[in-house]
């Protein structure tokens, strides 16, 4: 087989819609990697991919998940079980869930329900200790041409990192670097924060933003959705908005307010926060919204208990 080049191919795994959730497929000599695998649905796609690179399953060195949310790794386990010369690599806090995955399917099904959540993620089995590597955080791989280094992120998830490739000079951002989706881009970059739960931390969340604009990337590979190019405009706007989810956060946790009606209020504020966006696309970031509302009202209760 001819040698290949470094290359990095955006993967639309077409969860939920088109352009919402992504992978990525990096090629070394005739090796591969995948970054993020979205869910058991995706796998087929992501092995189509790499079929159109003259590649087999056997080929794939690596499946790489930034973290175990499940729009991000649910399909792990399909994924190794296709490709059997790969190792995982991922954050040591997130590997015990991918080598024994009850406790995280079983949140998820009491969350979702069962019928939505096969539809979603469909089956998720455990994945064999010995194929499972933990990446400690300023860790280097070094693969053919390049150096993979792992950064962790802590502010969106405690089990989080980055992946850095000095062939490319992208980093691979997970949710620490925000959602990007193309739809919202026709005016000019649009990008705002994940604060989903349970981890949100909005101290740590700016501390990721800055290691991140800081590291020496001169693009960004987001999974919701593809690369950016301006990380220094995505910096500021990122921090502006992590800075209105934290006094949202406090308004929230000082409020009297009950703990049932929090996640309602920190929704109003958000839609009031992002008008032009929902206007525009609303249904496109109804969910997102929903979510970053839960992940602040989740902090704001932990909060009050912990000022009781």
């Amino acid at each position: 087989m001819e040698k290949r080049g470094a290359e990095i191919t955006t993967i639309d795994c077409n969860y939920v819609v088109p352009e919402f959730a992504a992978s990525f497929l990096l090629t070394e000599g005739n090796e591969a990697a995948f970054i993020e695998n979205n869910t058991a649905h995706s796998v087929p796609i992501l092995l189509a991919a790499l079929s159109k690179k003259g590649l087999k399953p056997s080929d794939v060195r690596y499946v790489i998940v930034t973290h175990v949310h499940l729009d991000h790794a649910g399909g792990s386990s399909m994924l190794m079980k296709a490709c059997p010369n790969a190792t995982l690599l991922a954050h040591p806090r997130a590997a015990k869930h991918l080598i024994d995955p009850e406790k995280l399917v079983s949140s998820a099904r009491q969350v979702y329900g069962a019928e939505v959540f096969d539809r979603l993620y469909g089956t998720i089995e455990p994945i064999a200790e010995s194929r499972v590597r933990t990446m400690s955080d300023g860790e280097t791989l070094t693969w053919g041409t390049r150096t993979l280094t792992f950064l962790h992120t802590r502010g969106h998830a405690n089990h989080h990192f980055c992946v850095l490739d000095s062939a490319s000079r992208a980093i691979f951002t997970g949710d620490s670097f925000g959602l990007a989706y193309p739809a919202l881009q026709k005016h000019g970059l649009f990008i705002f924060p994940s604060t989903s739960p349970t981890d949100f931390d909005p101290v740590e969340a700016k501390a990721s933003v800055e290691r991140i604009a800081s590291c020496g990337a001169t693009s960004a590979y987001l999974t919701h959705f593809g690369p950016i190019t301006d990380l220094a405009g995505a910096r500021t706007q990122l921090l502006a908005h992590l800075d209105f989810s934290e006094k949202l956060l406090h308004d929230a946790a000082d409020s009297t307010l009950p703990d049932s009606e929090l996640s309602d209020f920190c929704l109003k504020a958000l839609r009031s926060h992002f008008k032009e966006a929902v206007n525009a696309h609303g249904k496109l970031i109804k969910m997102d919204l929903q979510l970053n509302a839960d992940g602040i009202a989740h902090v704001a209760k932990k909060l009050r208990k912990k000022n009781e």
